[in-house]
């Protein structure tokens, strides 16, 4: 029997062991945190549920600092889970030893290749154009989920139809993360959102985070790309003239030909020369929510779905949980869950997407990147910056250094929410926006836990 190491007990990371333990593999899933944290994070009698149900499937755990490598009995594949680093020492060892190492992603594509494929990818924007191709598909009868950084892990996919599920699209949001540890991955639709600096802090410059961006897209049949962001705009005159591309300005502003672009003209969205919908009929606020939905037309009307589908899919599409969610409305107060903007670029078009004055709640565990930008639309919108985690005091001296004097550090969201509203009431602010700017490890399991938390305590308002 085969030998597998699974690196990571999350979502992902619990659904390659399954697939591979069905698939006659001996399965190890391997994490560096404790027992004792493994309970922090969730609870103990779910924890042990888990324990039991991985044993019942005959997959190993190993816990603490395991030895991922053990000479004497070296494993045939490893498999990484998206948040473990693609450089840890480990990994490249088992590179060199020629032992197969991918990514959760790649093991999903090795049982599902036969169906096609749309791969999203971009530093922000994958997560709403993700949904809206996902909910075209639905509109036109098909079953395409959603899966990677969205809806299902991909290996939960691939269980399903190892059980005889079968779909008929595969729609998936991919993080830089993912991608370089696929390489085999191939969509029949590859889709690049924006391109701005993040994660550098793991892939180190600016070229090396294009380049895994790029490979996606290389190994694509068909590739779409957001005419209206400046990096792709540039490069692609260059790199990518066979590309079909989108353009909010008009068709005049498409480095394409009107046959393969897809741009509003005259309040119309207009693809590959067909009128689709009126621009009035999409719900989302913000011209980047208008992007998105142009990249969303493209990939489906290359994939085959006709106009009527996409119309109406658009037409009632209401967006996506954390990314600008409308939560309720307090003493007058909209109160905006932004989550998802875990960078400064995101969290940008998160305040340019509401009416100032803004309380905003900003903070978390801090990104490298450039946060000029940011910060002059927190001065153009911002009646107040409250700051929450590790991020707290860096983001005060920022403001600070950039003459930007209106903010306090509250430490929790919890206290950034009550003192919200008081503060709203004295800034004539109708608006309360979470968008951190940040990750959420610091306080939270992620932006969805993060976001989650800020719901309920907005709920909670009375």
């Amino acid at each position: 029997m085969p030998k597998a190491q699974i690196i990571g007990l999350g979502r992902s990371g619990i659904a390659a062991a399954k697939l591979l333990s069905q698939d006659g593999w001996e399965v190890t899933i391997a994490d560096a945190a404790s027992e004792e944290n493994l309970i922090s994070r969730s609870n103990r009698s779910e924890f042990q549920a888990l324990k039991a149900k991985l044993a019942q499937e005959k997959i190993k755990l190993q816990l603490g600092q395991p030895q991922l490598l053990n000479s004497a009995d070296l494993p045939k594949l490893l498999v990484v889970s998206p948040g473990v680093p693609w450089d840890l020492p480990p990994l490249i060892e088992a590179r060199e030893k020629k032992i197969d190492t991918i990514g959760e992603i790649e093991l999903a594509w090795r049982y599902l290749k036969s169906v096609p494929w749309v791969g999203i990818t971009g530093t922000n924007g994958k997560t709403t154009t993700t949904a809206l191709i996902a909910a075209i598909f639905q509109a036109a009868g098909l079953n395409a989920p959603a899966c990677g950084n969205i809806g299902y892990a991909a290996c939960e996919l691939a269980l399903e139809k190892t059980n005889d599920q079968s779909f008929d699209w595969i729609v998936a949001e991919l993080s830089s993360y993912q991608i370089e540890s696929s390489e085999q991955l191939s969509p029949q639709i590859g889709v690049w959102t924006t391109f701005t600096p993040d994660h550098l802090s793991r892939h180190k410059t600016l070229e090396n985070y294009y380049k895994i961006k790029a490979s996606l897209l290389h190994r694509s049949r068909h590739k779409i790309f957001n005419g209206d962001d400046p990096y792709l705009r540039k490069v692609g005159e260059e790199q990518w003239q066979n590309a079909y591309w989108t353009s909010i300005k008009g068709k005049d502003r498409l480095i394409c030909s009107t046959e393969r672009g897809v741009y509003l003209e005259d309040g119309w969205v207009v693809a590959f020369g067909e009128l689709i919908l009126p621009i009035s009929l999409f719900k989302m606020p913000g011209v980047h929510n208008q992007q998105n939905l142009l990249m969303a037309v493209a990939a489906t009307k290359l994939a085959g779905i006709d106009q009527g589908a996409i119309a109406s899919a658009i037409a009632t599409f209401s967006g996506v949980p954390h990314r600008l969610e409308y939560i309720r409305t307090f003493k007058g107060i909209d109160f905006i869950n932004d989550s998802k903007a875990t960078n400064y670029d995101a969290a940008e078009v998160g305040l340019a997407s509401v009416d100032a004055p803004v309380i905003l709640i900003a903070g978390g565990e801090a990104k490298e990147g450039e946060d000029l930008a940011w910060i002059e639309k927190i001065k153009q919108k911002a009646a107040t910056v409250l700051l929450i985690g590790e991020a707290a005091p860096t983001f005060a001296q920022r403001l600070t250094e950039c003459g930007y004097n209106s903010f306090e550090i509250v430490e929790t969201m919890a206290n950034a929410v009550i003192r919200s509203v008081e503060l709203a009431k004295q800034k004539n602010a109708e608006v309360v926006l979470l968008s951190p700017a940040c990750a959420s490890f610091d306080q939270y399991r992620s932006f969805e836990h993060r976001g989650d938390d800020f719901r309920q305590l907005c709920q909670e308002l009375s």
